[in-house]
């Protein structure tokens, strides 16, 4: 039996080893109960088991297992490695995002630790007494009961009617079944009559007959070219559908094959906003199969989700965002990575900083599965690898049914304005669009992405601004509350009465957000129902139902909202879409502006018109000659990827380099500037001009840190696996410079 086990703990540190007491069975992938320093108990899992004793004096042993089954398996655990050596992190910092928070339980003592374990449900279940299986001895107690005690007669009738058919129930019937009181069970369990016992209540997802969509031509060949490419060893696929073309026909197709075979199938989408809407769809198709598992459930439940897959035989459909990834289905056979383009699948805090749309390939390569990859505006990433052959390749290019892509006007806002013909924050053709729509019995949706009433106030006669005393931001006015708020740190204050600074004149909100667009409609619509969906009216997932419901259901006519209402979702009453301010998007200052506003506006334009009638869009620029606009205006995703993907390589860019971004962070902002030369001198004498900066970002201080950043470049050409070892090494040497190593470094690799 082996002397020692490695184990990881949800620290930012390595596996530790332990000592296993004699007579003690572990096996790997097991959670175990561990001492860890003086007086911190954990819960960690056994990575390996070996007789290598360590050189230090003193091991502490292993306390005790937890649970009788491993909870991660030799795939699941391989995957949380290549997580942890590509995103430069830990396996213990893999651990706190892999496993529900119940299920990794700490304390200060052994006591309370044992008081924080999770338990799983039991359940009461009750049964007749094997003596009462005989049916003249039941039907003399009956009797007897009738006369002396009714209701532990009719509460016994009950227990003996829970059989099929006219026989007596020899088995066991849960007790939220019955409709007797806990008294009466208790008479008849203290007499003998009945037996209790108490055990884990479980949750059965039977199988169910697929009443699979029926597909168009287009949908069935695009379906026959994936299966023929997955067949002849592609791993990765893309399926590049046009907005409305019926992508989700496609999935539920090859769900369905991979379930009818016994496989496990993960459906990951961006937004846990998206899966209500999903699951509906899907539970309507393979009933009890579907399995939803997101940040917004509770703690409980997402703990019973994962130990209930960890038994699971296989044939399951979960459902879920990027944390899905880490659930225990050991028959994986499909991951489908709905709207793989959107930026929701790269987590930015905390560690690990994975992308779960590039976790996903890994995953089914060691599981023996397969990847699709299903976007209307794929990642230029995504689209090079399937144009080179890297990966399969479908298309749909024709919308599902009788619907017609929707027309689009791009409408300029300065000529607007010279000519009289804009109101507030909207063009003449908007406004005109928008009562046409209206009129029609149709419904509008507003995009805006900004959420607030206005990004900052303003003195008239002094220019002060509100900031942030935490971060260098201005702070945003919001008029729900009349308070402005920072949305990097939540810091709030109430709207000064007067200016603080000349204190002569009121402040005035200055621009727009999703907010003040919402009064406006109220104001210029007065007959409208308007409703907003942004991340200050989803209090909860309770209040995104509802509004996304109303809207579904025709009680509200216009919906304004940020990049929230441009994903994925299937209106059919929608048949006019107006974008307020494309300039946002398309004036930032990040490599992928271009392509991050061609996916947004040809997504967000994509919600009109998904049904028989004919859609709009009105897209509001300064700039109606902006390139991306043109393509965008024509629908030429091709023309826009060629593109930008040249001005990537000549610049030296993703995908034809490899990025990983460093930020040092500091409250004394001249420790902080040494720190970082210092660190950018020693990256440099070993990457050479692959290193920029330091410099400062947009927003150089949140909460109360300096910020200062820092980039690698690594040629697709050279070994990106030699380039992290060789900073690993770099960062762990300046983490122990006795000046700098109160310097907080964040490393990000393919940072987004």
């Amino acid at each position: 039996m082996p002397a020692f086990a490695d184990i990881v703990l949800p620290l930012a540190q390595p596996a530790y080893t332990f000592a296993v007491p004699e007579g003690m069975e572990l096996a790997a992938g097991q959670a175990v109960a561990v001492q860890f320093g003086p007086r911190k108990f954990y819960t960690g899992i056994v990575w390996r088991l070996h007789d290598r004793r360590p050189d230090f004096k003193r091991i502490k042993p292993v306390l005790r297992p937890l649970g009788d089954r491993p909870l991660v398996s030799e795939r699941q655990r391989a995957l949380w490695e290549w997580i942890a050596s590509y995103y430069l992190c830990t396996p213990g910092e893999v651990m706190r995002v892999a496993l529900p928070a119940l299920m990794k339980p700490s304390a200060d003592t052994e006591e309370a630790f044992f008081e924080a374990e999770f338990r799983p449900r039991t359940e009461s279940y009750v049964a007749l007494d094997a003596a009462l299986h005989d049916a003249s001895r039941l039907h003399e107690l009956f009797e007897k009961l009738e006369r002396r005690a009714p209701k532990q007669y009719e509460a016994l009738l009950e227990i003996a009617s829970a059989g099929d058919g006219d026989r007596i129930a020899t088995g066991e019937v849960a007790r939220r079944l019955l409709r007797a009181d806990a008294a009466v069970l208790h008479a008849l369990e203290r007499k003998g009559h009945i037996r209790r016992t108490e055990r884990e209540r479980t949750v059965e997802h039977g199988g169910s007959a697929f009443r699979l969509p029926e597909l168009t031509g287009h949908q069935a060949a695009a379906l026959a070219s994936l299966r023929e490419q997955f067949a002849a060893g592609k791993c990765a696929a893309l399926l590049h559908g046009i907005t409305g073309s019926g992508k989700t026909e496609i999935y539920i197709h090859l769900i369905a094959e991979v379930l009818a075979r016994g496989g496990d199938v993960l459906l990951l989408v961006p937004e846990i906003a998206l899966t209500a809407q999903l699951i509906e769809r899907l539970e309507r198709i393979f009933g009890s199969r579907v399995t939803a598992y997101h940040s917004k459930l509770t703690a409980r439940r997402r703990t019973e989700t994962y130990l209930r897959l960890c038994r699971s035989d296989g044939g399951e459909l979960v459902v879920g965002a990027r944390s899905a990834l880490f659930l225990p289905l050991r028959s994986l056979q499909l991951i489908v990575v709905d709207e793989e383009h959107d930026a929701s699948y790269k987590q930015t805090e905390p560690a690990p900083r994975y992308n779960a749309r590039d976790c996903a390939i890994v995953a089914a390569r060691l599981f023996g599965g397969h990847v699709l990859l299903g976007s209307a505006t794929p990642s230029l990433e995504t689209w090079l690898n399937a144009r080179s052959g890297k990966y399969g390749h479908a298309v749909l290019a024709e919308r599902y049914g009788a619907a017609r892509p929707p027309a689009i006007f791009v409408s300029d806002t300065l000529r607007a304005a010279r000519r009289g013909e804009r109101q507030v924050h909207f063009n003449k053709l908007l406004l005109d669009k928008m009562e046409e729509a209206l009129a029609r019995g149709g419904q509008v949706m507003l995009f805006q992405n900004r959420r607030g009433f206005s990004p900052y106030v303003e003195c008239t006669e002094c220019g002060w601004t509100a900031r942030c005393p935490d971060c260098n931001v201005t702070l945003t006015y919001h008029k729900n509350g009349e308070r402005l708020v920072c949305h990097y740190c939540g810091h709030t204050i109430p709207v000064p009465a007067r200016c603080p600074s000349c204190r002569v004149t009121d402040v005035v909100p200055v621009g727009f957000g999703t907010e003040k667009i919402e009064q406006e409609i109220a104001r210029l619509f007065p007959e409208a129902r308007v409703a907003r969906l942004d991340r200050d009216s989803v209090t909860s997932e309770r209040a995104f139902s509802a509004i996304v419901a109303d809207f579904a259901e025709h009680r509200t006519d216009i919906l304004v909202g940020t990049q929230m209402i441009a994903k994925g979702f299937d209106f059919g009453g929608v048949s006019l879409v107006g974008v307020l301010n494309a300039d946002n998007l398309l004036n930032n200052p990040d490599f992928r502006a271009a392509e991050r506003a061609y996916q947004l506006l040809a997504q967000v334009a994509g919600r009109a018109g998904r049904r028989d009638g004919d859609g709009e869009v009105v897209i509001q620029t300064a700039e109606p000659g902006h390139p991306v606009l043109q393509q965008v205006l024509a629908g030429d995703f091709e023309a826009m990827a060629c593109e930008q993907l040249a001005d990537r390589e000549a610049f030296f860019y993703p995908p034809y380099a490899r990025l990983t971004s460093l930020t040092l962070r500091h409250r004394d902002p001249a420790l902080l500037r040494r720190g970082a030369m210092w660190l950018a001198e020693r990256l440099r004498a070993r990457f050479g001009r692959r290193v920029l900066g330091p410099m400062a970002p947009p927003v150089d201080r949140i909460r109360g840190e300096y910020l200062a950043g820092l980039l690698l470049k690594v040629e697709n050409g050279a070994s990106a696996l030699r380039a992290r070892e060789i900073l690993a090494g770099e960062l762990r040497v300046f983490a122990e410079h006795p000046e700098f190593k109160s310097v907080t470094v964040v490393a990000d690799v393919d940072p987004q």
